[in-house]
């Protein structure tokens, strides 16, 4: 019976997260050739390759898709085993703000296991847009607020993503015609970038569709009613990431930042922010 190595694991999911060999470097704090030396070691314990490998392109062969889902298990298992040795017993409440910008797809989980490992804590979620969120902490409402970075240079950045031009799969981009896009309301960080990068490419456009929330955006998008430009971890099925013209600007990164943590009871908060941005693997730029 084989041993998976948890390094190796580590290593592994990093690729796959960040689709390159290089972004795994900066996530697990190893050189370049030292991931590409884990991930020969690990397919030579499984015994297939876990990558395709193009001078263009990576992706995960059907073995590496299946070790994939028991990697982040076991990685979880981990972690948690090991925070739960670590960590001081946090206790007491907090309320904490959280925009929908935040890694969707991850942040029920990652809320839940952070609740097992400190149940001693009563943590109320409020999930907002961001204007609102900075609203109710400003009125008091809220002890943390993680959230998008607006317009205003305000807390401290802890998770980036590149933003994405969005479309559903079968959208065509006819630069011949009005670009239709799906916005959220002003005001909206995404909205001003938007305009921003059509207005430099000096592309006519069409407001197709204005909403209020991101899962509105992400249900008019994938429903055929045009374009948007989110972080590129919204990707759902039935959309695709569009890829366009070259003469486009390229997009700015998404940045997530925690205002609060100066004022809040630290011993709440910063096992909580550890938790979250660890449960991210995903890396700071410098």
């Amino acid at each position: 019976m084989m041993n998976l190595d948890i390094d190796l694991l580590r290593a592994f999911v990093a690729v796959a997260d960040s689709g390159s060999f290089t972004g795994a470097a900066e996530i697990v704090g190893r050189s370049q050739s030292a991931v590409s030396q884990q991930i020969r070691r690990l397919e030579d314990t499984v015994g297939y390759p876990v990558f395709e490998r193009t001078s263009r392109s990576l992706a995960l062969t059907g073995v590496g898709g299946q070790l994939l889902i028991g990697a982040r298990r076991m990685l979880d298992l981990n972690d948690d085993i090991v925070r739960s040795l670590q960590a001081p017993r946090a206790n007491g409440r907090l309320r904490v703000g959280l925009c929908e910008d935040f890694v969707p797809q991850q942040l029920a989980r990652l809320l839940a296991r952070f609740l097992k490992l400190h149940p001693g804590v009563d943590l109320e979620v409020n999930t907002s847009l961001t204007r609102e969120l900075f609203d109710a902490y400003d009125k008091g409402l809220l002890d943390l607020v993680i959230a998008t970075r607006q317009f205003q240079k305000r807390g401290r950045t802890i998770w980036r993503e590149p933003a994405v031009w969005f479309a559903a799969s079968d959208f065509r981009l006819d630069l011949g015609k009005p670009i239709p896009l799906v916005l959220l309301r002003a005001p909206c960080t995404y909205r001003e970038t938007i305009f921003e990068t059509l207005g430099a490419a000096d592309q006519v456009w069409t407001a197709a569709c204005t909403v209020s929330s991101l899962m509105g955006v992400q249900a008019a998008v994938a429903g055929g009613l045009g374009i948007t430009i989110l972080g590129r971890s919204f990707i759902q099925d039935g959309m695709q990431i569009l890829q366009v013209p070259p003469h486009w600007p390229d997009l700015p990164l998404t940045e997530i930042v925690v205002v609060g943590e100066e004022t809040a009871d630290r011993a709440l908060v910063q096992p909580l922010l550890s938790f979250l941005a660890d449960g991210l693997r995903a890396p700071l730029e410098a």
